[in-house]
């Protein structure tokens, strides 16, 4: 039921747009959640492409605090809802989603905020929690107690690891214990999805609650034994098959009683399994390996991760969009499955259209389309048990019991092996081949190994013959991609997640795996999530890339680099914020010509991609120019285990990472002590004039470099290089071009560690640097402007004009135009986000001086030149002065009659935000807020106008963004506005 009351606050809040439902959202009766509707049905719900919701229920009483509690306690149950809305004549009451409920009836808990039905209040709702804010990620910044750490998957996850860890501490073994564990969840879903009704347990086994049966060992063992003989043998992990003893099952009955096992008083207890996301069920496994990984020394399982659902949505959402149900799927690295059950629910709603699935249609999917394959046996049991309870979840009327019986998947189409060889078993064999042949699959999905093992494990994996002879460097994640594609044909599509680091390397045989790999699988979308790491897969210290292949009739040959760039609330909502901004296309033909462009579509724009192709071509290599002074760059030395002789050292002055500032080294240094080191290297690399340059950057995104003049040993925190005495002043020119804004934008564009995993630079990233001729540099007057600036010794730190006027001196030294100048020093800006200061920058607001100016007179500047050859025409900017909270920041640029310079102007609209949008709506006849979904920033083209919009995070409205937005509109508008 829909009120009036209902729909005005929803078209105050823009979840109705002139009476009709916005993107996302959907009225009446109609369940968001797959699951039960007995606690809770909303009156209405949105629900983004992320499948964050907030439900909204309308009620006329008073509501009573228990039965607000139980709305709650139901949405918090699905994982999914940050926010339920509770609106009344007088007032509308938003409460937190993703807060554990703690007791029976305590929902002022949850309350967030309070918002009277006043026009001003209404506003106030609207600016932090209307659609527009949840849709660009506004609400999360003013709403942090609203946390994805609180949600369902954590607390379970959580609670049943500290089960596990009690049971194991009892003198369970692990594998029984998460058997059990996996048996009493299964049969908890059953009972509260009512599949097994508490009346039959009562008649049956004499308790109609699981909990008091599990304190009863006969009516237990004939529980589980019932369950066994109905649903098979695979459904639960592997253990002991023998019955736990009385303690262990008193144990698990506490947990669903809610006893805490520490005071042991009775607790609320708040999970409901038949709400709770079967996806996140099957990664208890995940849980539980984990658990294991940190009290073994074994390194085995020390890559297996639980892939969180916002990620497997990203891998299915891409790959399987106009697909017809009938394809089948493998994953040959499944673990517990979760690729696979949201692929099984894929297929099905895919081959029932808008029609209800029927249990032929599931059973058929099941057993013949859906595959996977894993080394762990207990992987493949909760594989199967997850499989299962997804088929239930499916069936529309899963009775009775007794008819429910499934085939089994273990060995059929679920197999337990390596997938290096799982063809050439005997149940790889049945499953995976045809007539000899291997099977082709439709889709291939997964999240194989992809954590770096170290040198230990490469030369275990090298000498692995089952392996393919091509290997890829650090990991062997590539090395599976290698694997499935011997089960696909070129029609197959991919969605894996890997391991990022393996993309950006800059060794030979790393851009050989790549090259092989993506000609093989173009068109090819690769996802940075570098900078999601933390959130996740917090346990692992590498960031993970997905590869998407063949799933869009894109042109041959191309490769779509999609940054998914930090946010402030992305931990805090599991969410991915990507725009238009975010995605760069690069031809297959230019990444093969120049592997260092690949790493650039992703941290930058096509300018910046321009600018490293003509800078690369141009100049030699800093290893080149060294070379022609017969000097070379060497790592410093490493004391390790000092199994060898250093003492040829002993005396010279000591340089430590803690002794450096940019241009400045110490008088007073300490003298070097030790006899021995791993890696002493040789004297001639410590003598001076030695060009030195720490591993680590700044945290400004500068590189810290200086020149000493005298000889001293410098330890692995440094690279140096030992110049002829002749060139000491080119030693320190290099130091400044090296200390540059340039030099920082081509680190981040092309160091294959920096802004991937780490704030550090390798010693190939430093020696791929761009240099001018050296003595033709050394001679020019930037040169010598930038040896006076440097040259002399200090002891202060550069002010911030000096580096200015460094920045300047590169940038004449290079001969770079204007144009040029703003990406470099943009470049500067955004090395600046790989530490938490500079990343919050990036998300902060964007005021208008000096962001939107600035963005807008580099915007003019841009399209002047264009248009300046004609003398006819110029351009004036008008920047929309919106309140500095407002989620989005707009300017628009009219094509005016006349010649002379462009102009900008800051024009003062009237009412709130979403009347400026309606008003634009009405006047270009688009649907601007509709597009802003999934775009989050637009280009709208009027008459002799165009208007940008994008989010208000300063990160959007820097000048380099400005100068690809102009490039854009021109190209946009051959026979358009500026024709």
């Amino acid at each position: 039921m829909t009120t009036d009351i209902l729909r005005d606050v929803l078209e105050a809040t823009g979840y109705l747009a002139n009476g009709k439902p916005a993107h996302g959202v959907h009225l009446g009766e109609e369940m968001a959640s797959r699951h039960s509707k007995r606690d809770f049905s909303p009156d209405a719900f949105w629900r983004s492409d992320s499948a964050l919701t907030v439900y909204f229920k309308y009620e006329e009483e008073n509501l009573s605090d228990e039965r607000i509690a139980g709305w709650h306690r139901a949405i918090w149950n699905q994982g999914f809802a940050p926010l339920l809305w509770v609106i009344s004549p007088k007032q509308i009451a938003i409460y937190n989603g993703f807060s554990r409920p703690r007791e029976a009836g305590n929902s002022a808990e949850h309350l967030l905020y309070t918002f009277e039905r006043i026009e001003e209040e209404l506003e106030r709702l609207d600016a932090l929690a209307g659609r527009l804010a949840m849709e660009t990620g506004q609400f999360w910044r003013h709403a942090r107690s609203v946390d994805r750490r609180t949600c369902v998957d954590q607390q379970l996850l959580s609670d049943l690891g500290a089960l596990e860890r009690d049971l194991v501490s009892a003198n369970l073994d692990a594998p029984s214990a998460q058997g059990l564990i996996g048996r009493s969840i299964f049969t908890q879903y059953l009972i509260d999805r009512e599949i097994v009704t508490r009346q039959f347990l009562e008649k049956e086994y004499g308790h109609g609650m699981l909990s008091a049966i599990l304190r009863n060992r006969r009516s237990t063992e004939r529980l589980f034994d019932w369950l066994q003989e109905t649903f098979n043998g695979d459904m639960f992990p592997a253990g002991n098959s023998s019955m736990p003893v009385t303690e262990h099952l008193h144990r698990v009955a506490d947990f669903l009683d809610g006893v805490d096992p520490v005071s042991g008083q009775g607790t609320f207890f708040p999970y409901q399994f038949d709400v709770i996301p079967v996806e996140l069920i099957s990664s208890i496994y995940e849980q539980f390996t984990q658990t294991a990984s940190h009290s073994s020394t074994s390194n085995d399982q020390s890559d297996v991760h639980y892939t969180r659902l916002p990620l497997v949505s990203l891998v299915l959402d891409e790959i399987t969009e106009g697909l017809t149900g009938e394809e089948t799927v493998l994953d040959l690295t499944c673990g517990s499955g979760v690729f696979l059950v949201e692929a099984l629910r894929r297929l099905v709603a895919l081959r029932c259209g808008a029609g209800t699935p029927n249990r032929e249609i599931i059973r058929s999917t099941l057993h013949q389309q859906i595959f996977g394959v894993d080394i762990s046996e207990a992987a493949v049991r909760v594989a199967a048990f997850s499989l299962y309870l997804a088929a239930l979840e499916l069936d529309p009327n899963p009775q009775p019991p007794h008819a429910l019986r499934f085939k089994p998947l273990i060995g059929k189409t679920l197999i337990i092996g390596n997938a290096w060889d799982i063809e050439k078993t005997s149940k790889g064999r049945l499953a995976l081949t045809q007539k000899g042949k291997r099977k082709i699959f439709n889709v291939i999905v997964g999240n194989p190994p992809w954590s770096y093992p170290g040198k230990s494990g490469r030369r275990k994996r090298h000498s692995d013959r089952k392996q393919p002879s091509v290997r890829s460097p650090r990991g062997v994640s590539l090395n599976f991609l290698f694997k499935a594609k011997e089960f696909a044909s070129d029609e197959t599509r991919f969605g894996l997640v890997l391991s990022a680091v393996q993309f950006f390397s800059r060794s030979e045989s790393g851009s050989t795996v790549l090259r092989e790999l993506l000609e093989k699988l173009s068109p090819v979308t690769l996802v940075n999530l570098s900078y999601q790491s933390s959130w996740l897969f917090s346990r692992s210290s590498l960031p993970a890339m997905v590869l998407l292949a063949r799933h869009r009739p894109v042109d041959r040959g191309d490769i779509t680099a999609v940054q998914v760039p930090w946010s402030p609330s992305g931990a805090q909502s599991h969410t991915f914020e990507v725009t238009r901004d975010d995605i760069v296309t690069l031809p297959l033909s230019d990444w093969r010509r120049k592997p260092e462009l690949l790493k650039a579509a992703f941290f930058g724009v096509r300018r910046d991609l321009e600018l490293l192709d003509r800078l690369t071509s141009s100049h030699a290599r800093l290893s080149k120019s060294l070379d022609g002074i017969e000097s070379k760059l060497h790592g410093g030395l490493k004391v390790g285990d000092r199994s060898r002789d250093s003492s040829f050292l002993t005396g010279l002055p000591l340089l430590k990472k803690t002794n450096v500032e940019s241009f400045i080294i110490p008088r007073h240094l300490d003298s070097y002590r030790d006899d021995g080191a791993v890696r002493p290297r040789t004297r001639d690399i410590y003598r001076a004039p030695l060009l030195l340059v720490r591993e680590f950057l700044a945290d400004s995104g500068r590189a810290v470099c200086a020149v000493a003049n005298r000889d001293l040993v410098f330890t692995d925190a440094f690279y140096g290089a030992a110049l002829p005495l002749v060139h000491s002043e080119t030693a320190h020119m290099l130091a400044a071009i090296l200390s540059s804004s340039l030099a920082s934008w081509f680190f981040l564009m092309t160091a294959s560690t920096f802004g991937v995993s780490m704030r550090r630079l390798l010693l190939r990233d430093i020696e791929q640097m761009p240099i001018p001729d050296l003595e033709r540099a050394s001679s020019s007057d930037a040169g010598r402007q930038l040896i006076q600036l440097v040259g002399e010794p200090r002891n202060n730190p550069l002010e911030n004009y000096d580096w200015e006027k460094l920045d300047e001196y590169v940038f004449n030294l290079y001969d770079l135009d204007d144009s040029d100048r703003i990406v470099a020093q943009d470049g500067l800006t955004r090395s600046g986000w790989q530490w938490k200061l500079g990343r919050l920058y990036s998300a902060k607001e964007a005021e208008i001086d000096p962001y939107i100016f600035s963005y807008a007179d580099t915007f003019l500047a841009t399209v002047d030149a264009w248009l300046s050859a004609g003398k006819r025409r110029r351009m004036r900017g008008e920047i929309f002065h919106l309140p500095a909270h407002t989620p989005i920041r707009i300017v628009r640029f009219v094509l005016e009659d006349g010649s002379g310079p462009s102009t900008r102007t800051v024009f003062q609209p009237d009412g709130n935000l979403r009347d400026v949008i309606t008003r634009l709506e009405e006047r270009l006849r688009f649907q601007i807020a509709t597009s802003l979904v999934g775009q989050r920033s637009l280009r709208i083209y009027g008459p002799s106008e165009v208007i940008i919009i994008k989010p208000a995070a300063r990160r959007h409205w820097m000048g380099v963004s400005a100068l690809e937005d102009a490039d854009t509109v021109v190209a946009e508008s051959v026979g358009g506005i500026l024709a």
